[in-house]
């Protein structure tokens, strides 16, 4: 890399959030691209070529999901971390086999998701919590995995379930249960 700053770029359709963090990382010496949709930063990614990216996986549209191929095409060493409200242990698991560098549930700060982005390596030191999952969050991580077992179709998903349709839409629309 040349005497430029590093290219972050951010994906989120939550514009309050993309412009404290846009703020926040630029203080921190980065240069900062918004994109709202991962539409609109699938018009970006090639001329851009970030070296960093926060993809917000869950938003009008596209999932920032799908991006990750993209970024990769234009920059393989690029750092990317999903950064999402709705964290699942599947939805984890798909973000890294696609080749996402890290991933943070929501709500992170500017610190926390600057550290996500220098960590490249796994770290084995991290705690196992002493709590297990409450059975809300247990049933969340299930339907999640069923889901996205079933590419994200809604109607598979509740069939396999053995669950209403617009049982498994209103479940869906909640927030996740933190444990």
């Amino acid at each position: 890399m040349s005497d430029s700053l590093p290219t972050l770029l951010i994906v989120d359709d939550d514009s309050s959030f993309t412009r404290v963090l846009s703020r926040a990382m630029k203080r921190r010496g980065l240069d900062v691209t918004v994109a709202h949709s991962a539409e609109e930063a699938q018009q970006v990614i090639p001329s851009l070529k970030p070296d960093m990216v926060t993809l917000d996986l869950k938003m009008e549209g596209a999932s920032g999901i799908t991006l990750i191929s993209d970024i990769r095409a234009c920059n393989p060493q690029a750092r990317i971390l999903i950064l999402t409200g709705y964290a699942s242990i599947a939805t984890a698991v798909e973000a890294i086999k696609l080749g996402a560098t890290q991933y943070l549930p929501k709500p992170a700060d500017a610190d926390q998701i600057l550290a996500a982005l220098d960590n490249e390596n796994a770290n084995p030191e991290v705690g196992i919590e002493e709590q297990p999952m409450s059975v809300n969050r247990l049933q969340w991580e299930h339907i999640q995995k069923v889901l996205t077992e079933h590419d994200g179709n809604i109607s598979a998903t509740a069939r396999a379930l053995g669950m209403h349709r617009r049982t498994l839409q209103r479940k869906l629309a909640k927030r996740p249960v933190r444990h």
